[in-house]
């Protein structure tokens, strides 16, 4: 079992290589690099403008705000819905550490709530389960009766598919609470009735880290609201709560958007939408290659929601024996990830909060059982068969 015959021709297949997308846009993108260089003006230019307006436009949001990466979104976020010490925020333990991270750093309380298993994005009905058993909502505020102001929900949309988001808005209304969209996997994904992630909820949040769909040069994030007050409130804390410069009324931080990284930006988002569908149109090989080679058995496809749009920022597989199958892979030449093997409600920083294995059932499963397969854009179709072919044998 899982010996490799002598016929199969090695190939290699990274997780990611982001070399050819380079050189296809390099006459497009040292040009824009060098008109930086000779303006020399590397802070909230031109460039960052452009790219705040488009990328709103783009998510069918009223504004964008330019962040200096994924992570600074959502903390600046959470700033400009004033939480901090005794809020509390409902958020997802299965997800990147900045979604968790962020909010203890303002030194409010996450509180986790499981998944649903099909989407791996936050369970509606798990959130609705725990206010009724934990909560109780009075004077326009939803308490927690342990102690604590649940003040936010913050839904993430993971692997590029927007959460169901009508039963959280729903109970985001019924209680009272703010949402803040993690949409750092998501740009371009929408919940199926055209709207897009990141303009559903109060603020959305993204990342352009040079791995996602929309990858910057180095780090970059961006911020979406559509009520103007809060949008301005976002640009006057990337400044250190400066408005004039040099006069405070808040206490923000340096959050801005560098010029050169916004205008690499402008030159990819032209590009995004056929990348998208290069990614769905590999995930759809994906799926039929699996099921012509009767691997559906040992091998859980994504599954996308009716309607949506799937942008695929991962292809993500639930299967048996999946570190000794990423080993294998990993011998084949074929790229491979974990997102996420430990889930935030486990991780020793969060001990304090008191959770213990067992909490978030669907979550921990993920984390054992999930395994992301190469899927950006410029991958051959016989890349995608060897990597399914690979995974076949390894099963035979």
């Amino acid at each position: 079992m899982n010996a490799k015959p002598e016929s199969v021709r090695r190939m290699e297949v990274p997780l990611l290589d982001l070399k050819g997308q380079y050189q296809a846009l390099k006459a497009e993108i040292l040009p824009v690099i060098e008109k930086v260089c000779a303006g020399q003006h590397f802070i909230l230019g031109p460039y960052v403008t452009e790219l705040e307006q488009r990328v709103a436009k783009y998510s069918q949001a009223a504004h964008g705000i330019g962040l200096s990466s994924g992570t600074d979104a959502l903390l600046i976020a959470l700033m400009a819905l004033d939480v901090g010490q005794g809020d509390e925020v409902l958020t997802t333990p299965y997800t990147f550490f900045a979604t968790g991270g962020t909010v203890a750093r303002v030194g409010a309380r996450p509180i986790y709530v499981d998944i649903d298993p099909a989407s791996y994005n936050i369970s509606p009905a798990a959130v609705q389960a725990f206010i009724d058993k934990q909560c109780e909502f009075k004077g326009g505020k939803l308490m927690r009766r342990a102690g604590g102001h649940i003040k936010v929900l913050m839904p993430v949309h993971l692997y590029g598919q927007v959460a169901d988001m009508k039963p959280l808005m729903e109970i985001a209304q019924r209680y009272n609470l703010k949402v803040i969209e993690d949409a750092a996997q998501a740009i371009g994904s929408d919940y199926g009735d055209g709207r897009r992630a990141g303009t559903i909820g109060d603020i959305g949040c993204f990342s352009f880290f040079p791995s996602k769909n929309l990858g910057a040069f180095g780090d970059a994030g961006l911020c979406t609201a559509n009520d103007p007050a809060l949008a301005e409130k976002l640009r006057v804390l990337r400044v250190h709560g400066g408005k004039p410069k040099y006069y405070h009324s808040l206490i923000g931080g340096n959050f801005r958007i560098d010029e050169l990284q916004a205008a690499v930006l402008c030159v990819k988002l032209n590009h995004l939408d056929s990348w998208t569908e290069g990614r769905q149109r590999n995930a759809r090989f994906y799926d039929a290659a699996f099921a012509r080679a009767g691997l559906t058995k040992h091998v859980r496809l994504p599954v996308t929601m009716p309607g949506y749009r799937h942008i695929y920022n991962q292809y993500v597989i639930r299967v048996g024996e999946r570190d000794r199958l990423r080993t294998f892979l990993g011998e084949n030449g074929i790229g491979t990830e974990i997102y996420y093997p430990v889930p935030l409600h486990l991780q020793k920083c969060f001990a304090y909060l008191g959770y213990k294995e067992g909490d978030c059932p669907e979550s921990e499963r993920a984390a054992k059982e999930t395994v992301a397969i190469p899927i950006y854009p410029e991958l051959r179709e016989e890349q995608l068969q060897y990597v399914v072919d690979a995974i076949a044998r390894f099963y035979s």
